[in-house]
């Protein structure tokens, strides 16, 4: 059965219909192939990669052309779901001109559906711009990576009623401006349902308790393959990384061994042609 390709209004309906959306991350052209083929309603582009697929020690330092070229990977591999683009650092801080513009170019030379950037009440008016601009846009409250200094670290958000308070306040002016969904990371299971029951489009949570719209994970923490540290809110649902260790270390034992490669994986020539080439080559060297 073909899948159908998923809209921004299926992304609000599902809300409405009470069915839980199911999005992931995705940084290049493979892992955009397999989200597809498992059949996720959404796929994040996110400035992530700067941590889990370049080694940067924060997404601080993630450019728009950074982004740009990630996300045409993996809008190649995804066909069906609703691609969304991570705005980096800076890229939307600066003014409603910029974040126009570089949202623009997100959609336009990346090719994703949507973009998602961080940010609420403060915010509203650059999400409200680039919505009237004609690009969707998805919120991101609580814990917020690109300015987790600020807030103490990559800790949990909305531990006391004010900071609670602010965070709801936060998801309810996202949705004023045109958002078309909000994920919240990193607040107490509670709060993520009162964020829920507070806004009429989906709420898509990363550690924010199961009574939200909807999940999202950071792929290579799910899978295993990132392990330089495992936020409490991931469940591995496999462990890959030391299977891949585990078949290098094979080939390399075959390689230093002499029994790889084998007949099976080497291309073969006649004998009357390597007997004219031998020919050929002696005639050369005399």
């Amino acid at each position: 059965m073909t899948q159908p390709i998923v809209s921004i209004m299926d992304i609000k309906q599902a809300k409405q219909e009470g069915r839980k959306l199911v999005m992931v991350t995705a940084y290049d052209y493979p892992f955009g192939l397999m989200a597809d083929e498992a059949g996720v309603d959404m796929v994040l582009v996110g400035d992530s990669l700067g941590m889990v697929v370049l080694g940067l020690d924060s997404t601080v330092p993630v450019t728009v052309e950074m982004m740009i070229h990630h996300i045409q990977a993996v809008v190649r591999g995804c066909k069906h779901p609703l691609v969304v683009g991570d705005m980096p650092f800076m890229s939307y801080n600066t003014g409603i001109r910029d974040a126009i513009i570089n949202s623009g170019r997100l959609m336009k030379e990346g090719g994703c559906d949507a973009v998602k950037l961080e940010g609420g009440v403060d915010f509203a008016p650059v999400v409200e711009a680039i919505v009237k601009a004609g690009i969707p846009v998805q919120g991101h409250i609580g814990l917020t990576p690109q300015t987790a200094s600020a807030l103490g670290g990559f800790k949990m958000q909305g531990k006391d009623a004010a900071a609670a308070r602010r965070i709801v306040e936060d998801a309810k002016a996202l949705e004023a401006a045109g958002a078309f969904s909000i994920v919240a990371e990193a607040v107490p299971a509670p709060l993520g349902k009162l964020i829920a029951e507070s806004v009429n489009v989906p709420v898509i949570g990363i550690g924010a308790g199961v009574d939200v719209d909807g999940q999202v994970l950071v792929t290579h923490d799910m899978v295993g393959l990132f392990d330089k540290f495992i936020p409490k809110f991931v469940k591995q649902y496999t462990k890959i990384r030391p299977t891949i260790i585990d078949a290098i270390k094979a080939y390399g034992d075959d390689v230093r061994g002499a029994s790889f490669p084998t007949d099976k994986h080497s291309f073969g020539m006649s004998d009357e042609t390597l007997a004219e080439l031998k020919k050929s080559l002696d005639k050369k060297d005399s």
